[in-house]
């Protein structure tokens, strides 16, 4: 089935802006939570797996013969060479305490390769759009309702913003706080919102200057990744301190900077 990157994300869009309705209607209801994940902290709640089941829907109507890999349910194996990556909410906590970052992440592969990307910031109807287009400058388009995004200029490491992230395991979020605690003198300040993916486009709309955490998953950071690299960043995925897969995103600019701060600081492993 063919598609091109412009067209997959042009079909993920209107799925995330329904699943951020349906979310958000949830959310009015009241937030259930319906079962625990990694630790008793890490929640999945009814609206989670109510909105990954209408993106699932949505996308295998229009393109039934696709794969689809989710956070809450089952992969599912297609013929087309197009896999889709969903993150119904990357911020459920967030979400479950009513604070206004969270968001839906749809990001599509073609043969292994992440070429369209939509992280919608549901709260504040925010949409963040990324796609593969040699004939574009910088290799394709990113934008935020429709506007061209680009990377903050070029600054000190003393004068970076960098957000980071924490592990719902104690002894990770130990092993990571003690790397954050070592970079922080080092750079302007440090911010923890809570969602991976609006992390890495705000990396894309330059309202931050890196971000650095260890335990996310491709879901989280598929789509945010892809949109950040089209708009003038860097992403890497090294080993961890904690033994998982740690995620560096910054502007090109200053990025081997930002990498050797990083590890420096104890969140890569020795």
């Amino acid at each position: 089935m063919s598609g091109s990157p412009q067209e997959l994300a042009e079909l993920a869009l209107p799925v995330a802006r329904e699943a951020a309705a349906l979310i958000l209607e949830h959310g009015a209801r009241g937030v259930d939570v319906e079962a625990t994940k990694s630790s008793d902290v890490d929640v999945v709640t009814l609206a989670d797996r109510a909105a990954e089941e209408l993106i699932r829907s949505r996308l295998l109507a229009a393109r039934p013969d696709d794969s689809v890999l989710g956070e809450e349910g089952d992969d599912v194996t297609g013929s087309t060479g197009v896999r889709w990556i969903v993150d119904p909410i990357d911020g459920t906590v967030n979400f479950l305490y009513g604070l206004p970052e969270f968001s839906v992440s749809i990001a599509a592969e073609v043969d292994g390769d992440v070429v369209a990307g939509v992280v919608l910031d549901a709260a504040k109807d925010r949409a963040y759009v990324g796609y593969v287009d040699p004939a574009l400058p910088g290799g394709g388009s990113a934008t935020r309702d429709g506007r061209a995004l680009a990377v903050r200029g070029p600054a000190p490491v003393g004068q970076r913003l960098i957000a980071t992230g924490f592990s719902y395991s104690a002894e990770k979020r130990a092993v990571q706080a003690a790397a954050v605690a070592r970079m922080l003198p080092f750079v302007r300040d440090i911010r923890r919102h809570g969602s991976c993916a609006l992390e890495l486009s705000h990396v894309a709309e330059g309202a931050l200057d890196g971000y650095v955490e260890e335990g996310v998953n491709l879901w989280d950071y598929a789509a945010g990744g892809l949109i950040a690299r089209l708009a003038g960043a860097r992403l890497v995925v090294l080993p961890g301190a904690g033994g998982t897969d740690l995620v560096v995103c910054g502007p090109d600019h200053g990025f081997d900077e930002l990498v050797d701060l990083a590890v420096k600081a104890g969140f890569t492993r020795e």
